[in-house]
């Protein structure tokens, strides 16, 4: 059988009782290294677990993951994930291999950021389309999750905001060559995500100008003083919650990875009582003012 694990958030401690047993009887563990990573590494996990841990990283997960399900096929074989296993649509190919080979397979859920987010105090039910955030670059910089975001504002609703990380992705320089030289790891800060959020309504302020029709029904998805959540490791010890306007957010540190950030809609009398605790001592009580739900 091929069981897909989840890890939760935190460390080693975060996996199920479920996911254990597993762990132990299985023949083969892989453990998926580049859609997120946890706060301890391969080898607190394998003390823990009392098992040898195989790194899948992202080509063999992409593209061998044929030769792990051909595995399972005649034994057990786990792939541990971080978070809950259909945190990426890697993991739910993944799935849908299994089923046209005839493998049968288990999943194990755990918490994701996309529960686990809950902890600043902003409702679940309040939240619309989940955006994700990529690096830029000088010449390429995407930014179509604006319209996303700006849809979900308009309704009230709470954006969040996935950020990116690079994990053993090749440079540019080595991908004709036949030996794959690679980067070091990366992991967007939410300064990172706020600045390339600033830069983005920049550049719709400037295309406003040059389009008079558009300039008629003109309106930004967000402002520099829109309120935000910033939030780092959640479900580890250090995790850190800080809430503060865009504009302040681009001058946040919150230390080590891995970061997420929440675009607020209209806020609710209980999440507003509840974020007053993370307010940045520079951003004034009073934006939550321009955050009233009904």
């Amino acid at each position: 059988m091929f069981f897909l694990i989840g890890l939760g958030l935190g460390d080693a401690k975060d996996i199920t009782v479920k996911g254990l047993e597993i762990i132990k009887k299985c023949s083969r563990v892989y453990l998926e290294a580049y859609t997120s990573v946890l706060t301890v590494g391969k080898e607190a996990l394998e003390e823990f677990y009392g098992r040898e841990l195989i790194i899948a990283d992202r080509d063999c997960v992409e593209q061998d993951a044929d030769s792990i399900l051909a595995e399972a096929a005649e034994k057990d074989v786990a792939l541990l994930v971080v978070g809950d296993p259909f945190g990426a649509t890697t993991h739910t190919d993944l799935i849908l291999r299994a089923q046209q080979k005839g493998i049968a397979y288990q999943i194990v859920h755990n918490a994701s950021i996309m529960n686990a987010v809950g902890c600043c105090g902003l409702q679940l039910y309040c939240y619309g389309e989940t955006v994700s955030i990529p690096y830029w670059t000088d010449t390429w910089q995407p930014d179509s999750f604006y319209h996303k975001i700006k849809s979900n504002r308009t309704r009230g609703l709470h954006t969040l905001c996935l950020l990116d990380i690079k994990v053993k992705e090749p440079t540019l320089e080595s991908m004709t060559k036949k030996k794959k030289e690679y980067m070091p790891p990366r992991f967007m800060s939410v300064s990172e995500a706020s600045q390339q959020l600033l830069k983005i309504i920049q550049n719709e302020r400037l295309d406003c100008v040059t389009s008079s029709e558009k300039e008629q029904n003109f309106s930004l998805a967000y402002s520099e003083n829109t309120l935000c959540v910033g939030l780092a490791r959640v479900g580890s010890p250090s995790q850190q919650i800080v809430a503060a306007t865009l504009k302040e957010m681009s001058e946040t540190d919150l230390g080590a990875p891995l970061h997420s950030l929440i675009i607020c809609g209209d806020i609710q009398p209980l999440e507003e009582e509840y974020l007053q605790q993370f307010l940045s001592k520079s951003c004034p009580a009073s934006i939550f003012k321009n955050h009233v739900g009904s």
